[in-house]
């Protein structure tokens, strides 16, 4: 088995979408042909976009990185992939925390939101839960994510909590709310 614990998207670009996708993820047995998602440790590391996420299972926190990097702490691939579409879409994970609490607060429904993508003209932030079996997605205008900046930029306190390796997520998040 061949598996490549970090990769460096600057260097080997054509590995980013076999990220996104989970396609790097995946083991297929050579006996039986059944095909895994591998749970292991893996670094995503973004130069040009000074960004760091680890993958791992291993409880970590971590103040010293490079000058100017964000670094991000998840414990699975979809969180992976999650936390690599916010930071392409250039939007600010700590806010998107924000959003999605807001959202599923106003779905009244125990969901796990995901970030899927900012689309449209008026750059709609579509989420995606799983239902039933199924995979739901809900919309939500650009203006919510406006707002939660707001709200994160007057508490400075969020800011600096998400500073170096810090796993934002909605465990993190609900530290500010009494």
């Amino acid at each position: 088995m061949e598996y490549t614990g970090s990769v460096n998207v600057s260097a080997n670009p054509e590995l980013k979408e076999k990220v996104r996708s989970g396609e790097m993820f995946l083991w297929t047995c050579p006996d039986c042909g059944c095909v895994n998602l591998l749970n292991l440790p893996f670094l995503y590391h973004d130069p040009d976009g000074k960004l760091m996420i680890l993958l791992t299972q291993t409880p970590l926190r971590s103040e010293n990185l490079p000058d100017g990097y964000t670094g991000r702490l998840v414990h699975s691939v979809g969180e992976l992939v999650e936390k690599i579409n916010i930071f392409d879409a250039g939007l600010d994970d700590v806010v998107i925390e924000m959003c999605k609490y807001v959202t599923k607060h106003e779905l009244g429904k125990v969901v796990q939101l995901k970030f899927f993508k900012i689309d449209g003209a008026d750059s709609e932030m579509t989420f995606t839960y799983p239902e039933d079996g199924q995979m739901q997605m809900v919309e939500t205008g650009f203006k919510v994510y406006e707002d939660c900046a707001g709200i994160v930029n007057r508490n400075p306190e969020m800011k600096k909590a998400a500073r170096g390796l810090v796993a934002v997520d909605p465990d993190w998040l609900s530290r500010f709310f009494a």
